[in-house]
C-alpha cells in the first residue's frame, strides 16, 4: 500500500475506523493507538460522547504519515 496522508491504504484505514473505531489504526499496525481508539470510544459511547473520539480515529487514520 502506497503510505502518506491521502494515500490509498489511509483511506481504507479511515474507511476501517468509520465502522468500528480504532480498526483503522490496527489495519495500519499502530496496535496501543487502536486500543487507545476503541477503549476512548467505547466508555465514551455511555455518556453520549464516543461520537468526538469516533470521528478522532477517523481522521487519525485518514492523516497517519508513516516514520522513516
Amino acid at each position: 500500500m502506497s503510505t502518506g496522508q491521502g494515500s490509498a491504504g489511509n483511506v481504507i484505514a479511515a474507511v476501517c475506523s468509520f465502522f468500528i473505531p480504532g480498526l483503522g489504526q490496527l489495519v495500519q499496525g499502530r496496535v496501543l493507538m487502536a486500543l487507545v481508539h476503541f477503549v476512548l470510544a467505547a466508555v465514551l459511547w455511555v455518556i453520549f460522547l464516543g461520537w468526538i473520539i469516533h470521528l478522532w480515529s477517523i481522521i487519525d487514520a485518514a492523516l497517519f504519515k508513516p516514520r522513516g
